[in-house]
């Protein structure tokens, strides 16, 4: 009786509007106080301080089967309408607020079809304290193209993880934004689709670069997953670094001290006269270079 008792009285406050007008609120087994009108700008009905709601169901959301289990429920009744919760400081100022809404503000721009996450911004930066949008989930779409907004991402202690399943590419991307929300790709490492036969085969590393209107050119490296060959401009290298170019550069000549100076099984050098290679550890081979 008592939760219903409460029910009414949201109700005919909300029905009658009257400025300043208290509602009983009764919680456990005693009266805890009155709804006031709220002295924060907007108005609104204030719960008495300290005092708290408590909303529980048993019901799944089936509405095939005549009910939701939503407890709280938020419309927009004009499409540019904003309905939030908000969280403010001892002050009464916003500092967070979870929105959700379909049109921006501004009719020039995009509509928006998004749920958002806010924060202000710094009360010493260019727009002082105002809620800005730091995560976005939109609505509407198959798949939702979350985005972050001048926010730095940080896994603590965890694993920022990339999955798929069989069959699919696994993309970190880099690209280029551009006004409303239009991203362009610039490079991708990508676990590619190649399929996993067992043996540690498939989902080999691949690096792709894209060209000015992000259509993806090729994948100049690849690193075989189940022997490790790494593949310059190739995706099958056949031996731990294979090029598929027709020169190496090494940009700094390098002259040993002697035969035996300091230096590890394959290290290659040259100079005006000489190249050079370790075969054996501190133990250095030369061949003459002439022009012709």
């Amino acid at each position: 009786m008592k939760k219903i008792g409460l029910m009414i009285s949201l109700l005919a406050g909300a029905a009658i509007g009257v400025s300043g007008m208290a509602f009983a609120f009764t919680g456990g087994h005693e009266t805890a106080g009155t709804f006031q009108e709220s002295s924060l700008p907007g108005g609104g009905l204030e719960v008495p301080h300290n005092d708290r709601i408590h909303l529980s169901t048993d019901k799944q959301w089936i509405s095939s089967e005549g009910h939701l289990s939503d407890l709280i429920r938020l419309q927009w009744t004009k499409d540019r309408a904003k309905p939030a919760i908000a969280w403010l400081d001892e002050n009464g100022k916003d500092k967070a607020a979870i929105i959700a809404h379909a049109k921006a503000n501004n009719p020039e721009q995009h509509d928006h079809n998004h749920m958002s996450f806010e924060t202000t911004m710094a009360p010493d930066g260019k727009n002082p304290n105002e809620l800005f949008t730091r995560l976005e989930i939109p609505f509407d779409q198959d798949v939702a193209e979350i985005r972050t907004h001048s926010s730095n991402f940080n896994v603590m202690d965890g694993i920022l993880r990339v999955a798929g399943t069989g069959g699919v590419n696994r993309d970190l991307t880099w690209a280029k934004a551009d006004d409303g929300n239009v991203t362009t790709p610039r490079w991708a490492m990508r676990a590619d689709n190649s399929e996993e036969t067992g043996g540690n085969a498939g989902s080999n590393l691949q690096i792709i670069r894209y060209s000015d209107d992000g259509k993806a050119l090729d994948n100049p490296l690849t690193i075989n997953r189940s022997s490790g060959n790494i593949g310059i401009g190739n995706s099958d290298a056949k031996t731990k670094l294979d090029v598929s170019d027709d020169s190496l550069r090494i940009r700094k000549s390098m002259t040993p001290a002697s035969s035996t100076a300091p230096g590890e099984v394959g290290e290659m050098a040259w100079d005006d006269g000489f190249v050079y290679v370790c075969v054996a550890p501190n133990t250095w081979k030369r061949t003459a270079l002439s022009s012709w």
